[in-house]
């Protein structure tokens, strides 16, 4: 049940931004406790905002996945950009992460100079400080301070968890009062045909790597709930050209077969249902420029 409105409980948002891949859905699902945001040692690879719901002690914090924020050159580029200074706008409470390795770079240097529009708290979060000496973390943090007036600094691995209760406790105690949005069982407000999607699509970044970077999408076409329990879904691999649904299908079908095994076993894991997925493979070659892709894929469709 969704909590009643109760003085003692709180409840908002919380937005993640920072430049691609400085470990936004890595953290968004270490804090949520299960895996609700595609990860990728590819960048750019999360196209829309991503909601994890975590829950820390009476507060309830819709986390907020944003795709990294750097120098667009695609229409598909703005969009995500476009989105992610959307989610930290709305948000009740942004963290600001910056991959402690690379330090202030020029896409951290970009951030920092429109953060300032952004009302409310920001926190400044240095992530994967297990691969940094701590004088050179100090050093970070002081410098991206005097740059932005953050709320609170925290240095974190979001992979193996290090630092991670000190910011759950600080995004608790931020977000105003209030009753709680979603049930407490409840850990994505992502329809479960995007979620499957979702994961269809990091299947193929883990499968083809270079091969295939940016020109693909997955949309879930049907899912049907059948008598014995399980769910036949059908989902399309929309590519751009020709030579790159070779690609995705490989020699004798063993690529696709491979990306649905994997997809499927993950699915099933997600939606706790036995799964029967049916991949299809279509060209569709101006998709990054079809309005209908973008609204499946929860962003606003840029104008020119």
């Amino acid at each position: 049940m969704i909590a009643a409105p109760d003085a003692a409980t709180r409840c908002g948002f919380a937005a993640l931004i920072g430049a691609p891949n400085a470990g936004k859905s890595t953290l968004v699902n270490r804090l949520v406790g299960a895996k609700i945001s595609i990860v990728s040692r590819k960048v750019q690879t999360t196209r829309m905002q991503v909601r994890g719901i975590m829950i820390e002690g009476e507060a309830q914090i819709v986390l907020v996945d944003t795709p990294g924020i750097f120098a667009p050159r695609r229409r598909l580029d703005r969009a995500m950009v476009s989105s992610a200074w959307s989610g930290a706008g709305d948000a009740d409470v942004v963290a600001f992460l910056v991959d402690a390795r690379k330090g202030i770079d020029p896409e951290v240097s970009a951030i920092l100079s429109e953060l300032p529009r952004i009302a409310g708290p920001k926190l400044l979060v240095l992530n994967k400080i297990d691969t940094v000496e701590r004088p050179r973390l100090l050093e970070l943090a002081a410098a991206l301070n005097r740059e932005v007036a953050f709320t609170e600094t925290f240095m974190i691995s979001a992979l193996t968890g290090d630092g991670i209760d000190a910011l759950r406790h600080a995004l608790a105690r931020l977000v105003p009062p209030g009753p709680w949005l979603y049930p407490e069982d409840q850990i994505s407000d992502a329809p479960l045909r995007l979620l499957a999607a979702e994961i269809t699509r990091e299947k193929i970044f883990e499968r083809l790597h270079d091969e295939l970077p940016y020109q693909s999408t997955v949309e879930t076409e049907l899912w049907k709930d059948l008598p014995d329990g399980s769910a036949r879904i059908e989902q399309t691999i929309y590519v751009l050209r020709e030579g790159h649904k070779k690609i995705v299908i490989g020699e004798g079908g063993r690529t696709l077969k491979a990306i649905g095994t994997a997809a499927r076993a993950e699915i099933a894991d997600a939606i706790e249902q036995k799964v029967h997925l049916f991949l299809f493979v279509k060209v569709r070659e101006k998709w990054q420029d079809d309005p209908e892709r973008y609204r499946e894929m929860g962003l606003e469709f840029p104008k020119g």
